[in-house]
């Protein structure tokens, strides 16, 4: 049993039959021990044979079946530890070095991927363990599960070994297996709970934090760095899909190596190609390391397990620490030392991050959903990223992209809308960068089709973002928590607001109009049903709705008076153009005098009126006055405007932050982001974690 099959050759190279029949071994149902020398047969293997999908998956099948007893899933995850411990030991290591250790990352991923996404249980069945009689090196395992040194060794090489033009695949491949091993997070429910089973996720957490932090910087230097597919290496493909030409052959043009992803089994027909695979990817398995959430179980809930402790255990789960998402958060600028202002030695261990670099290749990448997530990572968690986001004088190099994507909302996903409002609430909690916004002068906006904006501050190119995202929102996807978000930046900014556009101006004061129409309307349907419904249950519960939306529309219309408010108390002598737009639009104000909840804030809009207006009739001359008469009599008072008369209230100031249970979005929104980029299909009805239409292909 311990002896290597005897495997064809012809003309002394491989021939494909000899391929065939190794990997046809490996699926088999005849255990090979460690010391075999199958194991070398198999990994030092040529793969040049084309195989239809149907035989893949006949093969990923009778491992399957076969695993429980030969083990062999975990035998390659142990020479691939091992050919990776190699790789990473010799000083320049040879092509066959890095072969043997594509090729066993390589099967690893496919033979492991189909186990994961056809596990039926609520356990998944890998059998990572080896046989007790196995005699293992016990300087490579020692006290060791598979994972854990499987996992130790792929994250040592991505974290070492430099990318270069003979380590790039091998990158490529490894980082490839880092997705599969974490797919278990798939299975499980959308909420982490104790029972959920993630060996590759959890071994991944259990390293030392110095290599935690190592591999969070490669990762961010890769996405930084953004390796081109090496033109002058070949492209080794494992299995046929029918859709390829010469997969499980060696590629040697440029084309093909972009074409051909190695995943050639897993890749989807359909997927779009990359430029900088490694790049990509690199920034998906951060995420899903990040964003990872491992519930435990307390003594007290093992030992008394029930219902009531089960709903207790969901209300208020326990996470253990996530050593890359403190790693992200510590991160510093490694043009910085390690000393803070007041001369203070950082105590906790910080890795070094080139803040500069990052910054522009994230305003750079802002199209792409996993790269807003990372902004929103780093500026939620990690203040030295903030702050120097904040000091930066080109921050139109972040809020173009951002804006951008906002107005083009409708072709952007819900969630992506999401976090590119908080993005913006996150920094508009800082008055330097509400301040500093509307000093940055665009010459031109050419993505924005409705006007011609010239010489328009950033600032208000940002106002007239986010009243047009609060419209299509109202029209669209009718989320009071997206809208709110919106509004909530906007009185941040509002006290700040230095000679806002024209253009600006005016949507703000159609902002009111447009939600005090809606608010009239709906006010006189709920006073019309409530005449109507009396005694009619049904009735009674649609008035009941619609005096719930009304209230919703109140607090709108209240917070747009208190931005309008900010900018007339705090901000009026440098806003002309302000002003003009309130006097030529002072009739929406009238219908809300007298509101309870309005009119102390109406009182102060009257206030400015009753002032401009007297200004206006004691320079009145026969005949129209012209925009420009009327704005030059505006900005020559506002000089002696001191406020007479307006009630103060206290400054507006939202600060964003993350709800009770984070996990329950974040972990399946990185995940669908994961599936929809990384090109290779999963099976839809293994998923848990999210609901998946099952007619449509999930790709991952």
């Amino acid at each position: 049993m311990g002896s290597a099959p005897s495997t064809p050759r012809r003309g002394g190279a491989f021939s494909p039959e000899a391929a065939e029949y190794l990997i046809g071994t490996f699926v088999g149902d005849t255990p090979f021990p460690l010391s075999s020398e199958f194991w070398q047969k198999l990994l030092e293997l040529p793969l040049n044979v084309q195989w239809p999908t149907q035989r893949v998956q006949q093969a990923c099948e009778l491992l399957a079946k076969n695993n429980c007893h030969t083990r062999h899933l975990a035998k390659i995850l142990f020479h691939l530890a091992c050919c990776l411990q190699e790789s990473m030991s010799s000083s320049g290591a040879s092509p066959l070095v890095y072969e043997k250790a594509f090729n066993a990352v390589y099967i690893s991923s496919i033979f492991l991927k189909h186990l994961i996404e056809s596990d039926q249980g609520e356990n998944i069945q890998l059998y990572p363990s080896l046989e007790d009689n196995e005699d293992v090196q016990k300087d490579v395992l020692r006290d060791q599960t598979i994972e854990n040194l499987v996992m130790r060794n792929v994250l040592s090489f991505i974290a070492s070994v430099e990318v270069s033009p003979d380590t790039f695949l091998l990158h490529l491949e490894l980082l490839n297996f880092m997705i599969i091993a974490m797919s278990t997070q798939l299975l499980c429910g959308p909420s982490p709970g104790p029972n959920d089973v993630n060996p590759f996720l959890d071994a991944a957490m259990d390293q030392d934090s110095s290599l935690v932090g190592a591999v969070v910087r490669r990762l961010l230097l890769n996405f930084m760095v953004r390796s081109n597919v090496p033109s002058n290496r070949a492209t080794y493909s494992i299995l046929y899909d029918g859709n390829q030409s010469s997969v499980l052959q060696r590629v040697g043009s440029a084309a093909a190596n972009i074409v051909l992803f190695p995943f050639s089994y897993l890749v989807s027909s359909g997927g779009e190609e990359s430029k900088s695979p490694i790049a990509d990817i690199s920034i998906h398995v951060l995420l899903v390391l990040v964003h990872y959430h491992k519930c435990l179980v307390s003594e007290d809930y093992a030992n008394h397990k029930s219902s009531t402790s089960d709903s207790l255990l969901k209300e208020n789960p326990h996470f253990s620490d996530n050593p890359y998402c403190k790693a992200l958060e510590h991160a510093i600028d490694c043009e910085l030392d390690r000393v803070d202002i007041e001369g203070n030695a950082h105590s906790a261990p910080h890795i070094k991050l080139p803040f500069a670099s990052l910054f522009d290749t994230l305003g750079i990448c802002l199209a792409d959903e996993a790269a807003v997530l990372l902004l929103y990572s780093l500026l939620q968690g990690n203040s030295a990223f903030l702050e120097y986001v904040l000091v930066r004088t080109d921050l139109d190099t972040l809020l173009m992209p951002i804006l951008e994507a906002l107005y083009n909302a409708p072709s952007r996903t819900a969630n992506q809308i999401y976090m590119l409002l908080i993005i913006l609430l996150i920094l508009s909690q800082d008055s330097s960068f509400n301040a500093s916004i509307h000093k940055l002068i665009l010459t031109g906006v050419p993505w924005y089709k409705e006007r011609l904006l010239h010489q328009t501050s950033l600032g208000s190119l940002m106002v007239v973002i986010l009243i047009r995202t609060v419209q299509y929102n109202l029209s669209k996807l009718r989320d009071v928590y997206l809208q709110t978000t919106c509004l909530a930046t906007l009185a941040n900014v509002a006290p700040h607001v230095h000679r806002l556009s024209a253009y600006a101006s005016q949507r703000l004061v159609s902002l009111f109009d447009m939600l005090s129409r809606k608010y009239i309307k709906l006010a006189e349907r709920r006073d019309n049903k409530l005449h109507t419904a009396k005694g009619d249950s049904e009735g009674n519960n649609l008035v009941e709705d619609m005096s719930t939306e009304l209230h919703i529309y109140t607090d709108f219309l209240r917070l747009v008076l208190e931005i309008i408010n900010a900018i007339l108390t705090y901000a009026l002598p440098r806003n002309p153009e302000v002003v003009y737009a309130i006097m030529h639009r002072q009739e929406v104000f009238q219908p809300f005098k007298n509101h309870p909840r309005f009119n102390e804030l109406i009182d102060n809009i009257y206030t400015v009126l009753d002032f401009f207006n007297s200004r206006m009739d004691a320079q009145r001359e026969d005949g129209d006055w012209s925009v420009h008469e009327v704005l030059q009599v505006i900005i020559v008072n506002c000089r002696s405007w001191r406020g007479d008369g307006m009630k103060m209230f206290t400054q507006l100031r939202f600060t964003y932050e993350q709800e009770s249970h984070p996990e329950e979005f974040f972990i399946p929104y990185v995940w669908q982001l994961v599936l929809s980029r990384c090109g290779f299909s999963f099976n839809t009805g293994a998923i848990n974690l999210f609901p998946v239409d099952l007619q449509t292909e999930v790709c991952i």
